[in-house]
């Protein structure tokens, strides 16, 4: 082991600390900043490998200081280790300066207030190369760096292209400008004579740099923690709504006006976005953060471009939840530049002159939709559903939620783990489901519109300008089917809240099955029966845990059921129909026809079938006007209203994610076209 020499570990360090051009713009901005500037202006020269000049009009370098402004570890902002715990400054270190001496040539020239002139002086290494010489001067501080990484062949060679380094150091100012709006700041190339970043304040900031696009799709946030007489979090900026696109996040955050990164902090927005905007788009997130001093560790990264946070999971989830908010309440001001909806006079003129505020971005003339073409584009228009034309009913609290947590649901459908376990059978199984798709169908599938129930049975969805009614149990089986065969050992659990026994529910199944039988010879029949089944069910319960999560103890009591869909529990008065198909209608001995039975079975268990009770918004009332029972009834309600609501917001998204819909489906009635736009305009035209 040898000791390094004093000059390789001072370009080591330097090194890491300043590690492109960019690196050393963020510091000399920041010790601009903290010496109270309220202009700052950088030049910048081959993407900064020749030339880096930041100039500010701070409070400027005492001339006393000068000689070891650039050593390493010499700093004005602290004293003692402790002082870390209350920093209010950017830096704090003193290793920047240093750094850039060892990669590079500095030059400062500096002034203090009351002075007659100012200093000029080079450094090399961290020392002076000759005394500072008195020069002429302006208020402030300009720091010159000069051929960067001169004495480090391989840094320069990696960086040679200053076409990539520049739009950094532009978008670097960008972002301080935007949060320093007592700051102005101009950035430009070497001999330009126009900045390419000239500020005033945040929201000017924000369009003159991003674009009058991005700042016209902003909504203001503000946040704060629980305690209002102390609030210890605050945080205000400016976020994306709805309508704005684009295919990459941007996200400026300030921690206690320091410009920093935060991963946990955009992944949870990101979430939440990617539940509102259209097309996997991104969001533009602009955040300032006030924290106490003592709860943020700013010196946890060599360039102090990270930060920790005490209680940060708590703060990451207040902004999230804040910011879901937010947008769920933005949402009525959404725009879409498609054929607008008429199903209202009023409706349709206020968006046509709101259409004509705002113009579409594109310059190409939109083309004019014929009137027997014309359909509705935004599906959760009330207008376009059943229930703006019938008469009030059974007002459900589920109506009342917002599609974000459907489409939410469907966002972290979409991530479930695809691979199924190493088995030949279940690969068979989902090329069998690949290779038999109606292609008419899978169209109509993924692009449809709910419309509203027709019947127990049947749902009307729109697709283009045609009307299809959908059998939605058999729709909702299928389904289930393939996501089991997709989701094969990979399930999450629902707990019962107490242990089913086997005997007892396959005993209520056989008697379901035989309801005629009733003497005591078929009862031992029967028992039997169950008797056999539990068995074999418990023998095997260790495959069906295993690959379908469906638990059963060795006392023969079912315990665990699989999640299939997220927000979708199966009805359980169908539990012991399930258990009675799983020991009659499986094929135990061949792999193949063993899986495909037992997914069958789990799909026609959570298949969204009709309740029981008959359904008392339709002819069922006439069963509950017998023998009037407030409580049956409700439940009967209850029972209807969440079916529909299932349908709806789970269902239907789930389907036109993921289903892959059978040629059977076209030929066997469970897609059935019942009108055609075209031709009641013909027939309406005759009228």
């Amino acid at each position: 082991i040898r000791r390094l020499e004093e000059a390789v570990v001072n370009r080591i360090a330097a090194g890491e600390v300043v590690q492109r051009p960019a690196s050393a713009v963020k510091e000399l901005v920041e010790n601009s900043i903290d010496a109270g500037a309220t202009s700052v202006s950088v030049v910048v020269k081959d993407g900064g490998l020749k030339l880096i000049q930041v100039s500010d009009n701070g409070h400027g370098i005492r001339y006393e200081d000068l000689p070891i402004l650039c050593e390493r570890h010499t700093t004005s902002k602290l004293s003692t280790y402790e002082d870390l715990q209350t920093i209010k400054t950017m830096g704090f270190r003193g290793e920047a300066l240093a750094s850039m001496t060892y990669v590079g040539h500095v030059t400062v020239t500096t002034i203090t207030e009351g002075q007659l002139h100012g200093y000029r002086v080079s450094y090399r290494d961290g020392v002076m190369e000759h005394e500072p010489r008195p020069c002429a001067a302006v208020r402030g501080t300009q720091i010159m760096v000069e051929n960067l990484f001169y004495n480090m062949v391989a840094r320069r060679k990696t960086l040679q292209n200053s076409n990539d380094d520049y739009p950094k150091i532009v978008d670097l100012i960008s972002r301080f400008a935007i949060h320093n709006i007592n700051v102005s700041f101009s950035c430009r190339k070497h001999g330009a004579s126009r900045a390419d970043v000239h500020t005033v304040s945040t929201l000017d900031a924000i369009r003159t740099v991003y674009g009058i696009s991005v700042s016209r799709d902003l909504i203001e946030i503000t946040v704060s923690d629980d305690n209002p007489a102390q609030p210890i979090f605050k945080m205000n900026g400016f976020i994306s709504n709805a309508n704005y696109v684009s295919k990459k996040t941007t996200m400026i955050l300030f921690i206690n006006d320091r410009l920093v990164e935060c991963t946990a902090l955009k992944r949870a927005i990101e979430v939440v976005y990617s539940a509102t905007l259209p097309k996997a788009s991104k969001p533009f997130i602009y955040m300032s953060i006030q924290l106490p001093s003592e709860h943020v560790d700013v010196n946890i990264h060599p360039t102090k471009r990270e930060v920790s946070l005490l209680n940060q999971e708590n703060i990451v989830e207040t902004i999230q939840n804040s910011i879901e908010s937010k947008l769920m309440s933005s949402n009525t001001t959404r725009t879409f530049q498609t054929q607008i909806t008429n199903s209202l006079s009023a409706g349709y003129l206020s968006v046509k002159r709101e259409s004509q505020i705002n113009p579409p971005l594109s310059g190409t003339k939109s083309q004019k939709i014929p009137v027997n073409k014309m359909v509705r584009t935004d599906s959760r228009d009330p207008f376009g559903r059943l229930h703006a034309y019938l008469q009030d009913g059974v007002v459900l609290q589920h109506e009342k939620k917002t599609d974000l947590a459907s489409v939410r649901n469907a966002v972290r459908l979409r991530r479930n783990p695809k691979e199924a376990a190493d088995l030949s059978s279940v690969h068979e199984l989902l090329n069998d489901i690949d290779s038999t798709v109606h292609s008419g169908l899978l169209d109509i599938v993924r692009n449809c519109t709910y419309i509203g129930l027709a019947d127990d049975v049947f749902a009307l969805l729109q697709h283009n300008t045609h009307l299809y009614l959908m059998n939605v149990v058999n729709v909702s089986k299928e389904l289930m089917y393939q996501q089991v065969i997709r989701r094969f050992a990979h399930f999450n659990a629902i707990q019962l809240s107490d242990p089913a026994p086997l005997p007892e529910l396959l005993m209520m199944a056989l008697k379901e099955e035989d309801l005629e039988s009733v003497d005591s010879e078929h009862d031992d029949l029967r028992e039997k029966i169950a008797e056999m089944n539990t068995e074999l069910l418990k023998e095997k319960a260790e495959m069906l845990d295993d690959y379908f999560c469906v638990h059963i103890d060795q006392e023969g009591n079912l315990i665990r059921l699989p999640v299939i869909l997220d927000q979708h529990t199966p009805d359980m008065d169908h539990v012991p129909e399930f258990l009675l198909s799983l020991g009659n209608d499986v094929d135990w001995d061949n792999e193949k026809e063993c899986f495909q039975t037992i997914s069958a079975s789990l799909a026609n268990f959570y298949a969204l079938h009709p309740p029981i009770l008959p359904n008392p918004a339709g002819k069922g009332i006439q069963f509950y006007k017998k023998d009037v029972d407030e409580e049956l009834l409700a439940e009967a309600e209850t029972a209807w209203a969440q079916r529909e609501w299932t349908i709806q917001h789970v269902l239907f998204p789930s389907m036109r994610l993921f289903l892959k819909p059978p040629n059977v489906m076209a030929t066997n009635g469970t897609f059935v076209q019942v009108a055609s736009l075209e031709k009641l305009y013909k027939i309406f035209e005759r009228c």
